[in-house]
């Protein structure tokens, strides 16, 4: 498959305190010591640590996810900006599809030069929306589950109606 993604099943930790937002809270709930969500763009698997890298890309996920279930109509740029998953992606729609053209800055295991050659992945937007949501309901169910309180919860509140949606 050219785009999916397994979020698996991540140990989680009993936060003690409240949470700022959801990208706060997710830091808090996942440990270091966790399996990692896999990412596999054109047949490359990409580790994302939930703890680092989700958290940081939460925040623009959920809008960009969004965007994409409305009816995403013109080209749409995101950047991802962790330290170990940075890249920028250019999303495409055509009709049913979406082509998203990336370029790779920094991931875990240094695969920047083989995806920067693998750059372009086109999947029916059903498919991204499906495989990027599975780390929205992943987070979501686990940020319910934990009980933490999160003071600013918009982002949660919005990652929560997509999974409603889906």
């Amino acid at each position: 498959m050219e785009f999916a993604v397994q979020v698996g099943c991540p140990r989680t930790l009993r936060p003690e305190g409240p949470a700022a937002d959801m990208a706060d809270a997710i830091s808090e709930l996942y440990p270091l010591d966790t399996e990692d969500l896999i990412l596999v763009w054109n047949l490359v698997p990409i580790r994302l640590s939930y703890r680092y890298d989700v958290s940081v890309l939460m925040d623009d996920l959920v809008p960009l996810l969004e965007e994409v279930q409305g009816g995403l109509r013109a080209e749409r740029a995101v950047r991802w900006a962790s330290d170990t998953f940075a890249a920028e992606w250019k999303l495409v729609p055509d009709r049913t599809r979406l082509r998203i053209s990336a370029q790779w800055f920094s991931t875990l295991g240094n695969y920047e030069d083989l995806l920067n050659t693998r750059g372009v992945v086109e999947t029916p937007v059903e498919n991204f929306v499906r495989e990027m949501g599975k780390i929205v309901d992943r987070t979501c169910s686990d940020i319910e589950a934990s009980g933490i309180e999160i003071e600013d919860e918009d982002i949660l509140h919005r990652a929560q109606s997509l999974t409603e949606k889906a």
